[in-house]
């Protein structure tokens, strides 16, 4: 199966410290996967530079592609970078939704880079687009609230509306940054399942980082674990224990296992990142 996700050599430094360190990173078409660690440990900052938001330490021989297509390369966004980026749809943590307009208007702005530019700074739609947004909704359960003010939803619903713009968009991938950080927990689940559910039925590649161990072990079959900056591990979720953690992330491992759910019976031992096994002995 093709590698949809590529990263060699990644580094990325602000005001002198190392955000990411020579991240190396491989996911396939389909898969599901969950990206964890604690607070400030490069989440957010490595889905960012998946998209091409940000670019990498210049000087430094690196690459991101997805799809296929170079997104950046030694430290420089490709100037294709707009075009690349409607093949990924981004689902934001404070969900990136215009508060006034319709949902099913938010929902369609994921279709705005393929129409005319008079018609996208008009928001006028035909109605087989409007029936595609309508089809989006249904699919994360809110066709009846297409025509409400967005800001009338619950941080739930929003989130549901925005990956119903990643479905308009037809997004290959999809990078979820800890889409359920601010919702409760019903909601949480909700969210979670419906882009599992994505996942297995439409076969679009899920990267989505979690601040909730828990929930990375119920969904995501692969978990990448990240550690100021590092990658220190990568493989099943169902081999991530709290000991495992315990193990990876210190004293810090607390914020994390919070939420972990404890493993019901033993499993084998997971194998870590070379490198990073190498430096815990």
């Amino acid at each position: 199966m093709r590698a949809t996700i590529l990263i060699a050599g990644l580094n990325k430094t602000f005001n002198g410290k190392k955000a990411l360190s020579d991240i190396d990173l491989e996911i396939a078409q389909g898969e599901c996967v969950a990206l964890i660690g604690a607070s400030g440990s490069g989440k957010s900052t490595l889905l960012r530079h998946i998209s091409g938001f940000i670019a990498g330490d210049k000087g430094s021989r690196s690459y991101v592609r997805v799809a296929g297509r170079m997104v950046q390369q030694n430290g420089k966004i490709v100037r294709e970078v707009r075009e690349i980026r409607a093949g990924i749809g981004f689902i934001f943590q404070q969900f990136n939704l215009v508060s006034r307009l319709p949902v099913i208007t938010n929902v369609l702005t994921g279709i705005l880079f393929r129409v005319p530019l008079w018609r996208s700074l008009l928001q006028w739609f035909t109605q087989s687009e409007l029936a595609e947004g309508l089809a989006a909704l249904a699919r994360v359960g809110m066709a009846d609230l297409a025509w409400q003010r967005t800001s009338t939803l619950s941080g739930g619903q929003q989130q549901r509306a925005a990956i119903a713009r990643s479905l308009v968009q037809k997004a290959e991938v999809i990078l979820a940054d800890e889409p359920i950080a601010s919702l409760d927990p019903e909601s949480a689940r909700n969210v979670m399942e419906i882009l599992s559910r994505i996942n297995r039925e439409q076969g679009r590649t899920v990267l989505v980082s979690l601040h909730q161990v828990d929930s990375a072990l119920r969904h995501c079959p692969r978990v990448i674990a990240l550690h100021q900056g590092r990658l220190v591990y990568d493989g099943p979720s169902a081999a991530l224990t709290p000991e495992v953690l315990r193990r990876l992330y210190g004293a810090s491992a607390a914020e994390l296992l919070d939420r972990a759910a404890p493993c019901p019976e033993p499993i084998p031992q997971p194998q870590l990142v070379p490198k990073v096994a190498e430096a815990l002995g």
